[in-house]
């Protein structure tokens, strides 16, 4: 798969720029979030880069014979009637891998928001791990991962750091992409 991924990249005209080691687990920040096309653009640009990234999906989805596709492509099927939080069970299954990278968009949609979702940052911190800071840049046709960021006891200030990492990144609908912290 990866050098299959690697062609229709290079072929797309994408290029990556992963300048960080991947540790054993992680929380993948991917942003901006403006387009369908971000999951197809950072699945391949994970796989070339060799990595296995998993993604949180409702749990209804995973029927026959979609449920073997999206588990094959990484996919976590999340209970909502369960009464434990999304982010109890993502901790959880942090504790049952050796090796587990969970991908999450924080602006929770396509659309334009004003508040991001905290649900990345608080899974990374209640399963104690570093969050990886992933962009998908339309404007250099660029998807890359610079910044590894251990979540501290601030959450405000880590909050500003990882906003201001992507203030300069472009999606592919810019004016559905906000940086601003309310």
């Amino acid at each position: 798969m990866q050098k299959l991924s690697k062609w229709i990249i290079r072929m797309a005209g994408w290029k990556m720029k992963i300048e960080v080691d991947e540790p054993a687990k992680s929380v993948i920040c991917v942003a901006p979030h403006t387009s369908n096309w971000d999951f197809i653009i950072g699945k391949l640009s994970y796989w070339a880069a060799g990595r296995q990234a998993n993604f949180l999906m409702k749990k209804s989805w995973f029927i026959f014979p979609f449920g073997l596709l999206f588990k094959a492509m990484g996919g976590v099927p999340i209970d909502r009637s369960k009464k434990n939080s999304v982010t109890q069970q993502m901790a959880d299954e942090f504790g049952m891998r050796e090796h587990f990278h969970l991908a999450i968009t924080p602006e929770g949609t396509r659309s334009r928001t004003e508040n991001w979702k905290m649900g990345f940052y608080h899974i990374a911190v209640k399963a104690g791990v570093p969050i990886q800071l992933a962009y998908i840049d339309y404007s250099k046709k660029e998807m890359g991962i610079t910044t590894l960021l251990v979540p501290g006891e601030d959450e405000k200030a880590d909050m500003l750091k990882i906003k201001e990492y992507y203030k300069s990144v472009q999606g592919r609908f810019p004016e559905k992409f906000n940086t601003e912290f309310v």
